[in-house]
């Protein structure tokens, strides 16, 4: 089973990274103020991800793969890893459908 992540930037911001089973970061959050608004993206990410439409895929300037998963608004929940192909690229969105919905919220925030 995939986990979710939160944890704090340098700049106090809060982020998850959608981990899958094997322990690979297959998406990560834009930065959150507030812990609870972390906490509804999360919650953005299990619902939208099982929608096609709301991936987006793209191409980095060094020519590498990704993808963003937008909410129904059009704002970006978060962006992929950089892939060397489009296969490698469709796989990630595949992992990230099968692993959001059931992930388990770790906060490592709240360890000392």
């Amino acid at each position: 089973m995939g986990k979710f992540i939160i944890t704090q930037r340098v700049n106090k911001e809060y982020q998850f990274n959608l981990k899958a089973t094997n322990g690979e970061i297959i998406l990560t959050s834009e930065g959150y103020v507030q812990k609870a608004s972390c906490h509804k993206g999360i919650e953005s990410v299990r619902i939208n991800s099982q929608d096609d439409s709301r991936y987006e895929r793209r191409t980095a300037v060094n020519g590498k793969e990704y993808f963003v998963l937008k909410a129904r608004n059009g704002e970006i929940i978060g962006k992929s890893q950089l892939y060397s192909s489009k296969s490698g690229m469709e796989n990630g969105i595949a992992s990230v459908k099968s692993n959001a919905p059931t992930a388990e919220i770790v906060d490592e925030t709240l360890k000392s």
